[in-house]
């Protein structure tokens, strides 16, 4: 798993950013006890992610992290601050260029990342279940939400990452101290639609059902989206009752 991303290089965090930022920031505000874990499985699982994705990929989980454990903290769900940040690490990892030939939906392909790398540390097979269903359903829009706290949460962070899906819902210096910790450039937006395209350009099939076809659609002006409605007109079934 420790292949380098497409890049080739290890993540650098900026100066001045990632958890000491974080702290200071907290310290200053003093409005929310969410902490970085710093367990020897949250630094393990950080070091791993740091050497496999790029400085875009790891910046936006970091971030993911930190939206959802504030949005945890201020709804009252029940969720273990390791276990989300152990998904949130992990819930884009088959982006990169260690899937480049996987059939699988990436969320698939990182929700199994995030397995062995648990398994590998002993945790609770209870526990595995919620990380890998936060990551394989965390574009998955109307699930993860009736699910456990870390599925939830993690899903949440997406969505307001990329998309500012639930934006007002955090107060100004929560998101000012979240980009001060680990910033989101003026690209962002444009560069994580190419991240997603290039994760999956090579295999289609695995966005049929999902809104990861938009990457595609947006990216390739030949791609040609698979229709459902077409499926059940020519199934099988069809073709047996016109005969």
């Amino acid at each position: 798993m420790r292949e380098p991303a497409t890049g080739g290089s290890r993540c650098q965090v900026p100066v001045n950013a990632g958890p000491d930022e974080w702290r200071r920031a907290m310290q200053t505000n003093g409005k929310s006890s969410v902490k970085i874990p710093d367990s020897k499985l949250a630094r393990e699982v950080t070091e791993l992610i740091r050497d496999t994705e790029d400085e875009l990929l790891f910046m936006h989980s970091a971030r993911v992290y930190l939206w959802g454990a504030l949005l945890g903290e201020r709804k009252g769900v029940t969720f273990d601050p390791e276990l989300l940040y152990v998904a949130a690490m992990f819930h884009d990892i088959g982006l990169t260029s260690i899937y480049h030939e996987s059939q699988l939906r990436f969320e698939v392909d990182g929700a199994n990342a995030a397995r062995d790398f648990l398994r590998s540390h002993r945790i609770a097979e209870a526990d595995i279940d919620k990380v890998w269903n936060a990551v394989a359903l965390h574009t998955t829009p109307g699930i993860p939400e009736h699910m456990h706290g870390e599925i939830a949460l993690l899903q949440a962070g997406a969505g307001m990452d990329v998309a500012g899906r639930g934006f007002d819902e955090f107060t100004d210096e929560e998101r000012d101290a979240v980009i001060a910790a680990y910033p989101r450039d003026p690209g962002f937006a444009n560069r994580i639609i190419d991240a997603f395209y290039h994760g999956m350009k090579h295999r289609p099939g695995s966005t049929f059902g999902t809104f990861n076809d938009d990457f595609l659609a947006y990216k390739d002006p030949e791609f040609v989206r698979t229709n459902v409605c077409s499926i059940i007109l020519n199934s099988n079934w069809e073709q047996r009752t016109t005969r």
